[in-house]
């Protein structure tokens, strides 16, 4: 049974798993889409103007896995550097698609695209007016260079944050301007991103992202992803759950795990994704789709969000025992006839690792739509405690409950021009303590005030070694060196009453 034009449109149904049609993009030695296997990638944390270190963390990537890699070209500088690159990769024997990745000076996507296999694009630094796309497409055309159009939720263009907000809606309209220039210039050779910190904007975004394409003819292949994840536990569970409830949706072509770590930690963590939704066997008939929304949050019931040690008679435990509990649970639950709260459960082998990523990919989507109120996790393998902190970290990644001071926090690239992850484990180690701040920590201004908009503190990067801080929306002290950004961090949550001391 269907419900709404979501998934009559895409083939896409309450009862299976189905995996999204795309047709085929070549991104140097890779394709994606089509019938091939969801390929993962990652982005080099190294200035880009070095060559050598470029190289060699590229191939540091690769050896862990990933076909693809991308790196950010920033200035003309950079852009140029990418040449030597691809160069010395490909004289050290390795095949990987590399990916150039460009804000806010379209004629460094011109440089680019002279040398490396895809161009990523934001539309929030472009214009669809002007000729700039089209000279860009031409010169892609012409060595056949992939191109992806790459939304973040933190940089949307003025005249779409004037008309739609930034909303889901917003983003997919800015990527849909682009898109349809490039239908119109028949050029098909093209990935589109939806990217998100907040799960629940990026989810929605994506699937009215393939509704919108589907509208209108297109299947342009798409590439997952959550910005801004964070590091440990908590980075891993929070790209679990929003890459993990659209691939339970059928619907990804590549993925990157953004973690604030050394980037060749991302990719086993990717394809534990990738491996975990190989297999999505059973078939669920669904009474009551009209009581479902895949594009907002439509909380089922008025029942607190709940983990499984919290949990008293009063809620309905229903477990998954198939090869695809997502759609068990949501089926479940849709066939009820009652609003009683519902726990979901399922019992999980393997590491602590495993165990994290496997639930918050299965039970992720079920929170993010507003069905489940609590998580169960049967893995009796793993210490009751820290079974417990795994709940809490999905029901905080798919925003359905804040029990942790939230890290909105960047995984670098050849931007940031301090140590992003000295400074997180700092930040964290000093503020862990504060329960339900989310304080952003970034590494420069690309997508750092947007992305950390709904964050009560941010700690930005302004330069060499230099920090600014941010209430809010507003940027309250500026260039503080980064051996003191931290004190300053913490008088400023002292200001504004939010600070409590260690217990």
């Amino acid at each position: 049974m269907r419900v709404k034009s979501f998934f009559y449109l895409c083939n896409m149904n309450l009862t299976k798993y189905i995996r999204r049609a795309s047709h085929e993009v070549r991104i140097g030695a890779t394709i994606i889409g089509g019938n091939h296997p969801i390929a993962v990638q990652s982005m080099t944390n190294t200035a880009t103007a070095n060559v050598e270190a470029s190289v060699a963390q590229i191939e540091r990537i690769a050896d862990a896995g990933a076909p693809i890699v991308r790196l950010t070209a920033q200035g003309k500088k950079e852009g140029e550097a990418l040449a030597d690159i691809v160069a010395g990769v490909r004289r050290d024997g390795y095949p990987t698609a590399i990916v150039a990745d460009i804000h806010f000076v379209p004629e460094i996507a011109s440089i680019a695209a002279e040398s490396v296999d895809k161009v990523r694009i934001n539309p929030g630094n472009y214009r669809t007016s002007g000729g700039e796309l089209e000279a860009l497409i031409a010169k892609c055309r012409k060595r056949g260079v992939a191109l992806r159009i790459g939304v973040n939720h933190g940089s949307l263009a003025k005249h779409i944050i004037d008309r739609l907000g930034d909303t889901p809606a917003g983003m997919v309209e800015s990527a849909m301007e682009f898109l349809r220039i490039c239908v119109r210039e028949n050029f098909n050779q093209v990935v589109v991103s939806m990217k998100s910190s907040n799960t629940r904007v990026m989810v929605h975004a994506y699937r009215l992202l393939v509704e919108a394409m589907e509208r209108e003819g297109m299947a342009f292949p798409i590439h997952l992803g959550v910005t801004e994840a964070g590091n440990g536990i908590e980075g891993r569970i929070k790209s679990a759950v929003g890459i993990g409830a659209l691939l339970a949706d059928g619907v990804g072509d590549t993925i990157r795990v953004s973690l604030t770590e050394a980037p060749e930690n991302e990719v086993p963590v990717a394809q534990m994704l990738v491996e975990h939704f190989q297999n999505r066997d059973g078939e669920f008939q669904v009474k009551h789709p009209e009581k479902y929304s895949p594009f907002e949050y439509r909380r089922r019931t008025s029942a607190p969000i709940v983990a499984h040690s919290e949990i008293t008679d009063e809620y309905i435990v229903i477990d998954a025992t198939s090869g695809n509990p997502t759609a068990e649970w949501r089926a479940a639950i849709l066939n009820r006839e009652d609003n009683a709260p519902v726990v979901i459960r399922r019992k999980y082998e393997g590491s602590a690792e495993e165990v994290a990523l496997h639930t918050a990919a299965d039970m992720g989507q079920l929170l993010l739509d507003g069905l489940a109120d609590g998580v169960w996790i049967d893995a009796p393998q793993i210490a009751e405690e820290e079974l417990h902190n795994i709940e809490l970290v999905i029901l905080q990644a798919a925003r359905a409950r804040f029990s942790h001071t939230e890290y909105i926090a960047c995984p670098s690239c050849g931007r940031t021009l301090y140590n992003i992850e000295q400074a997180l484990a700092e930040i964290k180690a000093r503020t862990s303590h504060l329960k339900g701040l989310k304080i952003g920590v970034m590494g420069c201004i690309v997508n750092g005030p947007g992305e950390m908009a709904d964050a009560d503190y941010g700690y930005v990067g302004a330069g060499a070694g230099r920090i600014s801080l941010y209430k809010g929306k507003e940027c309250v002290e500026r260039n503080i060196p980064q051996e003191e950004a931290l004190e300053h961090l913490i008088e400023l949550i002292k200001a504004n009453g939010d600070w409590q001391e260690p217990i």
